[in-house]
């Protein structure tokens, strides 16, 4: 019997007491195994970085989560980061290298909230520091007061590109999804095509490029992934995916 797919999760440096702790979130780690039907493992990100190759020899694919941090600006342009913005240099430095080198590959990648915009900074794209002050465009932060079935509850609708990913997933050429996020796309990186937009105009979702699977969002899918048919849709076609990757990586 075939092994599952084995789907590699970068980690978030958190102070925990008086030492810095490696973790991921849990939501994410269990969207691999009941959304995709995969094997998640926990990729530790290090200063300096390690050895790429080491896990990507491993993987079947990658799932870049989101995180309570920002990528640092100074990866993506001049404009100096804010006061209270949350960086996590080690994993900027992981990641941002990684994602060149797994495609190079042809390895499967589901990028989410975060990983959405890590995946646009390393192909050369940058990002809007704060959507809500950018004219024109919608404030698309949760309410912090709220609980958090009301934060990940669905809050705008996205239109979905005519015949991409998406709109195969969904069946339709418009969804509703949440929307828990301060930063967002405001230069394409090279080769991405868009799959999705906000009301306002936001890039809400990316693919490509090239014909292995790479798919971000802006997006949570991961937050109750069984009880929602089209992100349930996203995290299965990441799966099918991994699953032809290790196959064509065995043979």
């Amino acid at each position: 019997m075939a092994s599952l797919p084995l789907v590699g999760l970068p980690t978030d440096r958190k102070p925990v007491g008086h030492h810095p702790f490696l973790a991921a979130g849990e939501k994410y780690v269990r969207a691999v195994v009941d959304g995709a039907g995969a094997t998640p493992l926990l990729l530790p990100m290090l200063q300096p970085p390690l050895p790429a190759a080491t896990w990507l020899d491993l993987l079947d694919g990658l799932l870049l989560t989101g995180a309570t941090s920002n990528i640092e600006p100074h990866h993506y342009g001049p404009e100096p980061s804010w006061e209270g913005n949350l960086h996590d240099p080690a994993r900027d430095a992981n990641v941002l290298g990684l994602i060149p080198q797994a495609l190079a590959r042809g390895m499967p990648i589901l990028a989410i909230c975060r990983g959405f915009q890590e995946v646009n900074v390393a192909l050369g794209g940058s990002l809007h520091q704060k959507v809500h002050e950018v004219p024109g465009l919608a404030d698309h932060r949760e309410d912090p007061q709220a609980d958090v079935e009301v934060q990940y509850a669905p809050a705008h609708e996205v239109r979905l590109a005519e015949g991409g990913l998406l709109a195969g997933i969904a069946g339709a050429p418009m969804a509703r999804v949440n929307s828990v996020h301060g930063q967002g796309i405001a230069r394409l990186g090279g080769g991405l095509v868009v799959e999705a937009t906000a009301p306002d105009g936001l890039v809400e979702a990316v693919r490509g490029p090239g014909p292995s699977f790479l798919l971000g969002v802006q997006w949570h899918p991961e937050w109750r992934v069984r009880e929602n048919p089209f992100y349930l849709g996203i995290f299965q076609a990441f799966g099918e995916a991994c699953r032809r990757y290790q196959i064509q990586k065995r043979s």
